[in-house]
């Protein structure tokens, strides 16, 4: 007999594989000929819809386990710390950043490398600071923690926001690469958003959070494997090798040779501007951001979840070079082959107007696969992160007594909703072309990432901070950011420092201004949590 959730997946899949599958001649069907785009060959739709079925046989796989929204939302706690460290690394790693970081280093230097270097620095107060709190409240959604210490309206405001915040977020990472890819190959830009959309939502709705990680997990080795591949051809090419490119490399200043490691001008990016800003921008996403901080409660141990930040720190530094040294390789290629670049393509394109015009058929298609991971690297991670806040911040929170298979088939719901939604709104911004406008809208959202970031620090760090005054201090935070945005140059790297200190200090001062009855703060904070180790 053919269950529900089996036929799903027959629709899905019968939906799927000719959208990625070659017809004769080699063009893909639902196609869109553009005179300097190149058809995929047959073999490099193979390999994409091996991985793609891959990915989805890893949520069918998954399926069997999930019978509680535990199993669903932290996989019963037993995941390994590796997989862990790896799914958190994919997580950051989008397609957007996958084709953006060899694009700066294309267009410009590498001081933006060190805008990834912050994690490094901000792993071990994640480490000692946030991840006990987390670990012995034995939160499911990150938010539970704000209302525990704060109030339930700091809970609503933290995670309202982070949901908005990341419907938008999927939208545009489906929407960015599909321009890129559908700019030079024959694939359709819808094309492009529904293979990339269809088999994420079904294998993250059908295999939770297990699905997600280890999904991630051999995502990071594509995403990375692609990039080196791509790299290695390059070098290949180059006419004195990797002594050549190295010293032509310096030549032109394509490394640190020009950069300044710091300015008085605080619109310009400098090297410590960079990484200054970068330690707040990851403080926010590692200690305020649900589809991360949700990694922490699925290993088996608070020892475990260090081990996986720090597996994804280790990965940091040598991904990121690899990026920026792509970058560089592909500006010194078409310096030496000009003839081989079309006029007018943006940086943007650079990296899959190279994997399709210059890489042998299947390896194409392999590093094409990359382009995907990294879009459904982050994209399972929200869906998975969106409906766990959903389900436990509003669902469970104001109906305690449900049922969890209910709640279960709640949250496979939300995920399907909103995994839908962002295909949507994805499909409309390219019919549309309203990008700039949609960009607009998450930049806006965005101005709460710093205000949550600092409700946490106000939690964690102060005894005196309460939920009246935190939330002055997120509104006066986002107040206060907005009015930069739009009255300043700021570079907006320091965007999330900016909002992350406001809402601190307006925060502290208005909740010793208008004070609140005295809460119990066992275990709520880090003097009370020390002085409870103590005793």
């Amino acid at each position: 007999m053919l269950r529900p959730r089996n036929l799903v997946l027959a629709v899905l899949l019968l939906a799927v594989v000719p959208m990625a599958w070659p017809a004769p001649g080699g063009t893909s069907v639902l196609v869109m000929a553009t005179v300097g785009q190149k058809n995929l060959s047959w073999l490099d739709g193979l390999v994409l819809i091996g991985y793609l079925l891959g990915m989805l046989g890893v949520g069918v796989y998954f399926a069997r386990r999930d019978k509680t929204t535990d199993s669903f939302f932290r996989g019963g706690q037993r995941l390994p710390w590796w997989a862990v460290g790896l799914s958190i690394y994919a997580t950051m790693l989008s397609s957007i950043t996958f084709m953006a970081l060899p694009a700066k280093a294309y267009v410009t230097d590498w001081t933006y490398l060190f805008a990834n270097l912050g994690i490094i620095a901000v792993a071990p107060i994640v480490i000692l600071f946030y991840v006990p709190f987390y670990r012995r409240l034995n939160v499911t959604s990150v938010y539970e923690y704000l209302e525990k210490r704060l109030s339930l309206p700091v809970r609503l405001f933290a995670s309202l926001s982070f949901m908005a915040l990341q419907l938008g977020r999927m939208a545009i990472v489906l929407y960015l690469p599909a321009i890129a890819l559908a700019t030079v190959t024959t694939l359709d830009v819808y094309t492009c958003i529904l293979v990339t959309a269809v088999l994420c939502i079904a294998y993250t709705m059908i295999g939770g959070i297990e699905a997600v990680v280890w999904t991630d997990a051999v995502q990071t080795i594509v995403l990375l494997g692609g990039a080196l591949i791509c790299l290695g051809v390059i070098l290949f090419a180059l006419p004195g090798g990797v002594g050549w490119f190295f010293e032509q490399a310096h030549l032109e200043g394509k490394f640190l040779e020009n950069a300044a490691w710091w300015r008085a001008d605080l619109t310009i990016a400098s090297i410590l501007l960079v990484f200054g800003g970068s330690i707040f921008n990851h403080l926010m996403s590692y200690t305020a951001s649900q589809d991360v901080v949700q990694r922490y409660m699925t290993t088996r141990s608070e020892s475990q979840t260090a081990r996986s930040i720090l597996t994804n720190a280790a990965f940091v530094l040598p991904g990121s070079i690899v990026f920026f040294l792509l970058g560089t390789a592909l500006y010194l290629f078409y310096a030496q082959y000009p003839e081989r670049l079309d006029e007018g393509l943006a940086a943007d394109q650079i990296v899959p107007f190279f994997i399709i015009r210059e890489l042998p058929p299947g390896v194409a298609g392999l590093v094409l696969a990359a382009v995907f991971a990294a879009s459904q690297s982050t994209l399972s991670s929200s869906l998975n992160s969106v409906s766990a806040a959903w389900m436990t911040d509003i669902v469970q929170r104001f109906r305690p007594a449900r049922d969890d298979r209910r709640n279960l088939r709640g949250a496979q719901a939300v995920v399907l909703v909103s995994g839908a939604f962002a295909t949507l709104a994805a499909c409309i911004i390219a019919s549309l072309k309203v990008a700039s406008m949609f960009d607009a809208f998450i930049s806006v959202i965005g101005l709460t990432g710093g205000a949550i970031s600092g409700l946490f620090i106000l939690g964690i760090f102060t005894r005196r901070a309460n939920g009246r005054g935190a939330l002055i201090g997120a509104f006066g935070s986002i107040g206060i950011l907005l009015t930069v945005s739009l009255a300043t140059k700021v570079h907006v790297f320091l965007y999330c420092a900016i909002g992350t200190l406001s809402c601190v200090v307006i925060g502290y001062l208005a909740s010793l201004l208008w004070p609140q009855p005295p809460r119990d703060l066992t275990g709520l904070t880090l003097r009370a949590a020390r002085r409870g180790m103590g005793e």
